[in-house]
């Protein structure tokens, strides 16, 4: 058993949505969540760049004793997994569970993939789908402009300029005639029913959240590192950027209010 909390990081807020699954399926666990906020998107910057707000983001989870990192964030997970090869802990990414979820979906063997810019110049999904399935068909798409509209709440199934964006990336993913589409970043299910509406039905849509949120559990029940309590888990909201928003912003992503206090803090 053990009771020191699971740490999670992202770019911005999109990872609460892999805590969401977590607080479902793990409700005892005690959980601290960080977004960098100050400087998303981490999706269009350098590897270089993207790689050392990893190492930082991951210091600071390692600063409050946490006994797993997850990176609930598809360009950290595709573009600097590396940065976790001297963990003291085990370290989670979004790409493998997500590829394993998507494989064993599909139907017809084609495969959407829809993430940031540096996700998918990584190809870091293509190479985990063909080490599963070399047979595999994969249509990879930049989506720079999703982060930010989620970010300001841009969410809404009638959101003009979301299903725009949306209708102009999936076009190649329609045509290509994927079955499964892996929603890449975990901003991205917050759109998911405009993704949905414009695919049509008969595509499964893959949330990199709710994958990595079971893999999780999986990992730490292996390594007998689940809390012994009973009583659920506490929380605790740490953001580089201004704490004023965040309950509002994170109801968007957690689906439920927001009680716990958020607190600013410096890395780097």
């Amino acid at each position: 058993m053990d009771n020191r909390p699971i740490g999670v990081f992202d770019s911005g807020l999109g990872g609460l949505t892999f805590v969401k699954e977590l607080k479902t399926i793990m409700p005892n666990e005690d959980i601290v969540f960080f977004g960098d906020t100050g400087r998303v998107p981490y999706g269009t910057r350098s590897r270089e760049t993207i790689e050392m707000y990893a190492r930082q983001d991951e210091e600071f989870l390692l600063s409050k004793d946490v006994k797993i990192i997850v990176a609930a964030c598809g360009t950290v997970s595709s573009v600097a997994p590396n940065t976790a090869d001297d963990l003291p802990v085990d370290f989670l990414g979004v790409v493998k569970p997500t590829a394993k979820a998507a494989v064993n979906a599909t139907k017809n063997g084609k495969i959407g993939v829809l993430g940031t810019p540096a996700t998918i110049k990584s190809g870091a999904y293509n190479k985990e789908l063909l080490k599963l399935d070399r047979t595999l068909s994969i249509t990879g798409v930049e989506c720079p402009l999703f982060v930010p509209l989620v970010e300001e709440g841009l969410i809404n199934r009638d959101d003009q300029i979301t299903i725009l964006a949306a209708e102009r990336y999936l076009k190649s993913i329609i045509s290509a005639g994927a079955d499964t589409v892996i929603l890449g970043c975990t901003h991205y299910p917050l759109i998911a029913s405009i993704i949905g509406d414009i695919l049509g039905e008969g595509v499964t849509l893959i949330s990199a959240g709710g994958a990595t949120a079971h893999e999780c559990k999986s990992i730490i029940e292996q390594k007998g590192l689940q809390t012994d309590r009973t009583t659920g888990g506490s929380y605790s909201y740490y953001v580089t950027d201004r704490p004023e928003n965040f309950a509002n912003t994170a109801k968007l992503f957690l689906q439920e209010e927001v009680s716990e206090a958020v607190s600013r803090v410096h890395v780097g």
